[in-house]
């Protein structure tokens, strides 16, 4: 196809938008297991409660590696497939094989390294599925795509979330020897493998992807508004950034304060060393590529860097000690092989089903609201919403009422799944609409590892080993961040 300066993609119909994002259910099939389970994992095959942030460093930062590389990748790829689609095949089936064998872990360390496996394999499909919705569809269509992807989540989490809960019913075991995962985690993990697979199959087979002119030639985004990275700012950034680095790890071993805030020093030190590093690579290099598009991104992508870390801030918090906060408040047990314990981890599975069934609802209802309200009012009151609603978890009156909370924290859910990537993707240019959706993943992965740094040692030394402190903590983080995505300038296309 010709190139075409200024025209438009044609719309699509409800069900090809519905199979571009059915792969998504998934997905988070997928990842809902994941995060439902793995902290009940970690803790049966013997994890103290403070190592468990440590223990899910595997999901950050496989994400703050492969999103990017994926997404520049794919921004390459052209095949008999597509552009993204060979990359949601590939990590379909590695997925799959992880939840395999995720709950067999015979030790502690091998389910970590699982985890590892596991987490790169679903950010190998799902940083294209991201992109794809960019690629496929018009600006005035983005926010129903994203919100598509979002109901998907959570109809996918709602099922796996609540499955050992449901396999429980059903007369499957779920208490076990001592450091063995019980059966109804096991089947969980196996059913969550073939239904990533063949959710993310019907999606290649059903959908098509513009040849790369074509999509060039439908390209809507405003040019960049920065000049490209120049080699002097580079080094003196590059040195400031070690500089700081190695003065945070250096603090941290002269004040013998808790050694997973090396991270953070390891972080910064990091991107001091990959900016001096554009000294000695080509500027056709990928890696230098990767590099000069993260000075170049647009303001609004650097604005809601900042409402993208108090927001996934909050959700870690969430993910890592909702069931070590309700299982200590509202069943009394801290013995992970106790029958309390591990009826309170099925509950915890349970909320976590209802907040994705909030937000599968609330997804249908978000493009209205972004229509009427706009894209950024859309967002602070869902996450205030969201904020209120884990803030509230450790006060309610018994645990059947958690599910009211569950349902503020379903609506910022999908809000923070789908409003971000839509006032992000109107500002990204086609041709680098994957490794920007990558790129936007480093402000999902950075406030993880902070959690991951952090979180432990607040436990023990500030909130006096009470989980449930870190739930009111996240809840105001993601207030905060509704407040900050003021600042993101709105597309003309969705202003109230």
């Amino acid at each position: 196809m010709a190139s075409n300066p200024g025209a438009r993609k044609p719309q699509l119909s409800f069900w090809q938008i519905w199979n571009m994002c059915f792969g998504f259910l998934g997905i988070q099939f997928g990842f809902a297991l994941q995060n439902a389970n793995v902290s009940r994992i970690f803790q049966t095959l013997g994890a103290e409660m403070d190592s468990l942030p440590g223990l899910w460093i595997a999901a950050p930062l496989t994400g703050l590696v492969v999103q990017p590389i994926i997404g520049y990748l794919s921004d390459r790829t052209w095949t008999g497939l597509g552009r993204r689609r060979p990359y949601f095949l590939v990590g379909a089936v590695l997925s799959s094989i992880a939840l395999l064998f995720m709950p067999d872990s015979p030790t502690l360390w091998i389910a970590a390294g699982l985890l590892w496996v596991l987490d790169a394999s679903i950010n190998i499909s799902m940083e294209p599925f991201r992109a794809f919705v960019g690629d496929q569809l018009p600006v005035s269509q983005r926010a129903k795509g994203y919100a598509m992807q979002s109901f998907f989540i959570g109809i996918g989490s709602v099922i796996a979330s609540m499955l050992p809960w449901m396999l429980e019913k059903w007369g499957v075991a779920n208490t076990a020897d001592a450091g063995q995962v019980p059966d109804t985690v096991r089947y969980a993990f196996y059913a969550g493998a073939g239904v990533l697979l063949g959710a993310i199959t019907w999606t290649v087979l059903r959908t098509r992807e513009y040849p790369p002119d074509a999509l060039h030639a439908y390209d809507e985004a405003a040019p960049l508004d920065r000049a490209p990275l120049q080699l002097a700012r580079a080094t003196r950034f590059g040195l400031l950034w070690l500089g700081i680095g190695a003065l945070g790890l250096a603090l941290v071993a002269l004040q013998g304060l808790p050694r997973e805030l090396y991270l953070l020093g390891a972080l910064l030190a990091a991107y001091g060393i990959a900016l001096l590093a554009l000294n000695v690579v080509g500027p056709d290099n990928g890696f230098a590529q990767v590099m000069t598009d993260i000075y170049a991104m647009p303001t609004a992508m650097r604005r809601l860097a900042i409402v993208q870390f108090f927001s996934w801030f909050a959700l870690f918090a969430m993910w890592i000690y909702t069931t070590a906060a309700v299982t200590s408040v509202y069943y009394g047990s801290t013995d992970t092989a106790s029958a309390a314990y591990n009826t309170g981890a099925n509950w915890v599975g349970v909320l976590f089903a209802a907040y994705n069934g909030f937000a599968a609802l609330a997804a249908i209802a978000i493009p209205a609201m972004a229509s009427r309200l706009g894209l950024r009012m859309s967002h602070l009151v869902n996450v205030s919403l969201g904020g209120l609603g884990l803030a509230s978890l450790p006060f309610m009156p018994n645990e059947d009422w958690l599910l009211l909370s569950m349902a503020g924290v379903g609506f910022a859910w999908a809000s923070i799944l789908s409003l971000p990537y839509a006032l992000l993707s109107d500002s990204v240019p086609a041709r680098k609409m994957g490794v920007y959706m990558g790129i936007f993943n480093f402000f999902i992965v950075i406030p993880q590892l902070v959690a991951v740094a952090t979180l432990g040692y607040l436990l023990k030394h500030l909130f006096a080993d009470d989980p449930s402190k870190i739930l009111v903590l996240g809840g105001a983080s993601m207030v905060v961040a509704g407040l900050c995505v003021l600042r993101v300038p709105e597309p003309a296309a969705h202003a109230a």
